[in-house]
């Protein structure tokens, strides 16, 4: 990083050199006649720097914002800004923006407004959770880091002109390659089969003891590690934990074969584990993952820290396609793509399978996407509240709502997947997570930070 840093600082004063050393010459030449002055100005313009396109850090974790800027442009002119990359499975991703430089011939992302392209206004990070794949992609893709090991790689470039990069021939100015990853340096990335639990552990650089999260999605199965390697990152050991669709689990994959045991199990082992504080864990879950983070709370000789529910039911429904009974909850927009949202709706919910909110005894943050359109969130969120209320303990709950931001409300700068492939055997579906981008983007951000000290207040303090 030090390395890079002074190697950006380099060039720029190699080109401020350049650039005094043109004006004076320019001077100079002031008092010549009409015909050796345009000869001068051909000769200074000969020798201008090249534009320039700089990022801040080119190596940073995923929710860290990257400064970009340009100089050494035509003053007053239109550019574009252009950002490709592509997922682990080999697809296409990219976002653009319009931009306009300053009477200097420079910009900053930071400052300036996009006035077209993948996103409009001050947006310093829209070329990172704008990304889309172009047209023709694969139906229903969602960008998630399965190696978190390695970052992803942008390639950031500065195009002449109000371009679209998939309109034609274009002119690269300039490009910058930027690297963005889930887990810092010195965290540990540790495989879990133990005690029939399956998970992956992250713990942070040093030798603790840390306090520590017990991490839990939804019924995409399967075994998600980025928003545990971040967490770890930040200073909290986690355990992100697969329950559902994983081949270390008991089969049949398309069912869910473990019960309390297993999860009691999960958070025992963050207590016992020797670099970890014991009375200082909590449980995060999104999605399906919000009913068991609720119910884990709620068994006996389980006494979570604090617990964060981001868009998910206070009770136990099945979201599986294929179940029996809960096709009568499904929707159906005009394309064809399942809806969920009604299956966790609470009136849809047996009384049987209700979380009894007043077992609950720490912080809960609850975070709501008011375009949830795979979980009937505000609803679930109403009644935690209330219930909560009613037992004397509403100082425990603190709600997070985001008008536009949909399900999968993640770490931040991430792009938004409004639609997603569900599965495609024995026959292909698409589930809806609502949420439009721009909004979507703001409530990741607001959110997380949010969370952060959240867990500074309820883990650390």
């Amino acid at each position: 990083m030090l390395r890079a840093g002074l190697s950006v600082k380099t060039l720029w004063q190699l080109m401020e050199m350049k650039t005094k050393t043109c004006l004076k010459v320019h001077g100079r030449m002031a008092n010549l006649q009409h015909a050796m002055a345009v000869g001068a100005v051909r000769w200074i313009s000969s020798v201008r720097p090249a534009p320039v396109l700089t990022a801040a850090p080119v190596r940073a974790l995923i929710d860290e914002q990257i400064s970009i800027k340009g100089c050494f442009l035509p003053p007053n002119s239109p550019i574009t800004l252009c950002s490709r990359m592509h997922s682990e499975d080999g697809d296409l991703w990219e976002a653009f923006a319009h931009y306009n430089t300053d009477a200097n011939g420079s910009f900053s992302l930071t400052s300036d407004r996009s006035v077209g392209g993948s996103y409009s206004g001050c947006e310093p990070m829209g070329l990172f959770w704008g990304l889309h794949p172009p047209p023709g992609s694969r139906e229903g893709l969602r960008l998630r880091k399965k190696n978190v090991e390695t970052p992803y790689t942008v390639h950031i470039s500065l195009l002449e002109g109000h371009v679209s990069p998939s309109g034609g021939p274009i002119t690269e100015l300039a490009s910058v390659i930027t690297e963005r990853w889930y887990m810092a340096p010195g965290v540990r990335r540790i495989d879990i089969r133990q005690n029939g639990v399956v998970g992956t552990l992250f713990l942070p650089p040093g030798p603790g003891p840390f306090p520590a999260m017990l991490d839990m999605w939804g019924m995409g199965g399967g075994l998600n590690e980025y928003r545990s390697a971040l967490v770890a990152s930040r200073g909290y050991a986690s355990l992100s934990l697969a329950y559902f669709e994983h081949k270390d689990l008991p089969g049949p994959l398309r069912e869910l074969n473990v019960g309390d045991k297993y999860f009691k199990s999960a958070f025992r082992l963050l207590q016992d584990h020797p670099q970890i504080v014991a009375e200082r864990v909590g449980i995060i879950g999104l999605s399906f993952g919000v009913y068991l983070t609720l119910n884990l709370a709620t068994l006996p000789g389980i006494n979570p820290s604090c617990l964060i529910c981001i868009n998910g039911p206070m009770g136990r429904t099945h979201l599986l396609p294929g179940d029996k009974g809960e096709e009568k909850y499904w929707n159906y927009d005009e394309q064809g793509y399942i809806g969920f949202r009604n299956v966790s709706h609470p009136a849809n919910i047996a009384p049987e399978y209700k979380i009894k909110m007043e077992k609950i005894n720490c912080p809960l943050l609850c975070i709501i996407g008011e375009d949830d359109l795979s979980s009937a969130s505000i609803e679930n969120a109403d009644l935690m509240e209330e219930e909560l209320r009613a037992a004397g303990k509403s100082h425990l709950f603190t709600r997070l709502s985001y008008p536009g931001a949909g399900h999968l409300i993640e770490p931040p700068y991430a792009p938004n997947a409004r639609v997603t492939m569900w599965r495609v055997k024995p026959e292909k579906m698409v589930t809806l997570f609502g949420g439009y981008d721009a909004p979507h983007a703001a409530a990741q951000e607001d959110a997380w930070r949010k969370i952060l000290c959240f867990l500074e207040s309820n883990l650390r303090g």
